[in-house]
């Protein structure tokens, strides 16, 4: 949604779609995409994809190093800005914009301070279409791993967790929207419980 936000204004240039990805599994961190389905969606999307490759497990020190010798590379190559999709955690921003200042880099937050129950029907609206692909099952129960993201979604969400996930309840994988020039054709596979979350499996029908 803050891609999307981006781009319709058209006041700044997308030039790349930054991600971190565990090079012992080849998945998106924390999420537990595969790294095919990653680039399916930035090729649908027409934007480059940065992979910032990071070991498993990864102290925040080497997390750290390596963001910042990829955006430095960015700001060489005459980057600007950072778009970032967080809604309201205010420490999590703090510390963004504390990273990208030492890079000498702007960061953006096209979504902040959105309600987050809105945001949630807005993007159902515009046609965004999503799969759960992790969740913390302290927060969540485990059993909403693989389900669509939509309105019965939100319906059966307990009042006590975002319908966006922004505080870590769950995580999700957009595999059709406005924005896409045609949709990732996904399945949801096994349920695994790694590293105590529930991760449903995504992978291409192509």
């Amino acid at each position: 949604m803050a891609l999307h936000r981006t781009l319709a204004t058209k006041e700044l240039e997308v030039v790349c779609l930054l991600t971190t990805i565990s090079d012992a599994f080849h998945r998106v961190s924390m999420h537990g995409v595969r790294e095919e389905l990653l680039e399916l969606q930035a090729e649908s999307l027409d934007i480059q994809l940065q992979k910032v490759m990071i070991p498993y497990p990864c102290p925040n020190a080497v997390y750290e190093e390596k963001m910042s010798e990829v955006l430095s590379f960015w700001k060489r190559k005459g980057v600007t800005h950072v778009i970032f999709g967080d809604l309201f955690l205010e420490d999590i921003r703090r510390y963004r914009e504390e990273k990208i200042a030492q890079i000498d880099l702007t960061p953006v937050f096209p979504v902040w301070g959105k309600d987050t129950t809105n945001l949630a029907r807005e993007m159902m609206g515009l046609g965004f279409r999503a799969v759960i692909c992790c969740v913390d099952p302290r927060k969540l129960d485990a059993q909403f791993a693989g389900r669509e993201f939509d309105s019965s979604l939100v319906r059966d969400l307990p009042a006590y967790v975002d319908p966006c996930g922004e505080n870590g309840e769950f995580h999700t994988f957009v595999y059709d929207g406005p924005i896409f020039k045609s949709p990732i054709p996904i399945q949801v596979g096994e349920r695994v419980m790694r590293d105590g979350f529930q991760f449903a499996d995504l992978t291409s029908r192509a």
